[in-house]
């Protein structure tokens, strides 16, 4: 995985040739010489972010879980102003 670095001004000029870099690694764009962007291909987005893990996915529950539903109590007490007498 090769990294690109290109000026904001040549990435404005030409986005195909920064296209064709992000296929092959990460392009940063530079902005008076500082890094404030990185293109990426949408395969290493997706390999960076987890491909559409999910919470669930992590936790380790079982399928349909999310399905679930929960009965909850409402709540009886509720909060009152603070007396100072």
């Amino acid at each position: 995985m090769t990294a690109t670095t290109m000026t904001s001004r040549e990435f404005n000029q030409d986005t195909g040739r920064a296209k064709r870099a992000a296929s092959s690694g990460p392009v940063i764009i530079t902005d008076r010489g500082r890094p404030v962007h990185v293109l990426l291909s949408y395969a290493d987005y997706e390999r960076l972010t987890g491909g559409g893990v999910t919470i669930l996915d992590l936790l380790g529950l079982p399928a349909g879980a999310e399905d679930i539903e929960l009965d909850l109590p409402a709540l009886r007490d509720h909060a009152q102003g603070a007396d100072f007498d």
